[in-house]
Order: C-alpha cells, then structure tokens, then sequence
C-alpha cells in the first residue's frame, strides 16, 4: 500500500460498509451476530489498520459511519451493538492518533433508511418461518406482526436528505478544524440521544418501552 500511494500522498479513509436487520435477540442465530460483527465492527477495524501506516505519514484523516442507534435500540439490536462497539474502537484510535496529527471523525446520522436502503421492509412471516422451535414456544404471530410493523413504521420515516449526512463527511475530511462528532438527526432523534446520555437508565427504558407499547 505504502509504495502505491507514496507519490501522490493519502489524506483520507472512509469506513461506511454496513448491514441491518431487524429482530428480537433470541430471534436471530449465531452465525448472523457472526457476520454483523464481521461486517460493521471488523471490516472497519480491518480497513484501518491496513491504511494506518499512509494516514500517519500523511496526517490525513479516518472518518467512520455510526449511527445514533449506538445510544439505545428499537428492535435491531444486533445493528446497535456494533455501532456502540465501533464508537469505543473511534474513541481509543482518536486519542492515540492525536500525536501522528491524525484526526477522526465519527458520523452518527438518525432514520436515514428511505436514503440508504440499508434496511429493506420487514416481513413477519419470513421472520416467523426463520424462528426455531423454542422461540416459537414463546411468541406468536401476532406479536411478531406488531412488532414489524412497529419497525417498519419507523423505517418509512426515515429521511430521504442523504445528502445531508454526505456534507457531514465531507467536513469531516476537509474542515481545518473537524469535529469528533457529527450528529445529523432529526430534534426528536436527537432528544432520545440527549435523555438516554444524561438521565438514569430506568428513564430511557420506560420512554422506549412506551414508544414499542404504542
């Protein structure tokens, strides 16, 4: 890598590779943590390290796709997990890379699921049919019914200004002076953020649990 970009220099790496899916956690199996693990945590840590060596020499910047997902769940708490994990992997490489004059940035974008595609519609009865025994034991159709369409309800929310996160990462890689973070979200999105930060666990659970009992 080193002796291909050496001539014309390396500023910035971009980490955006990500997958989403919906489900409740007894819902999915192992091998589909396995593979989000892979994908949204590993391959951005794989990413980095072999850019690391270019980035140091050329100060340049490491800019990575989070999500305010990070802070709380509302059905998909496998994609949650992986993005609160690569926050924390943001927060020890930011400090470390401070001394080489390398900055990074971390993009923390809301419901942008009409601009992404990332996460299609939900269907309860592939959800369903996918269950093992035991979990159907437990639940039934109706319940995973409402639950998708809960979540699909708030997928069709989602912002179609793609845009707007798009300008977030070109700041971050060009701005003289970038921010540690940047939240591109809706007021509302950002409150949940706001209340789950600062106020007791208990608080945020009751709000989402309201939010899912409606």
């Amino acid at each position: 890598l080193l002796s291909h970009f050496s001539s014309i220099g390396f500023w910035g790496l971009v980490n955006n590779a990500g997958i989403s899916t919906f489900g409740e956690t007894g819902w999915l199996s192992m091998e589909t943590y396995e593979k989000f693990a892979d994908v949204n945590l590993l391959g951005s840590i794989r990413t980095t390290l072999a850019f690391l060596p270019l980035l140091r020499k050329y100060k340049g910047r490491i800019v990575f796709m989070s999500s305010i997902i990070a802070y709380f769940t509302l059905g998909n708490g496998i994609y949650s997990m992986t993005k609160a994990a690569i926050e924390k992997f943001c927060d020890a490489l930011r400090l470390e890379m401070k001394k080489f004059g390398v900055q990074v940035c971390i993009i923390q974008p809301g419901n942008y699921a009409r601009s992404t595609k990332i996460q299609p519609p939900v269907s309860a009865e592939e959800i369903w049919s996918e269950l093992s025994e035991e979990e159907k034991a437990v639940y039934n159709k109706e319940y995973v019914q409402e639950r998708a369409n809960f979540f699909n309800s708030i997928l069709s929310e989602g912002s179609t200004n793609g845009n707007e996160v798009v300008d977030a990462m070109v700041d971050a890689l060009t701005s003289p002076a970038p921010k540690a973070r940047y939240m591109v979200a809706k007021l509302k999105e950002k409150a949940l953020v706001f209340v789950c930060a600062l106020f007791p666990t208990f608080v945020m659970d009751s709000v989402l649990s309201y939010a899912l009992s409606k």
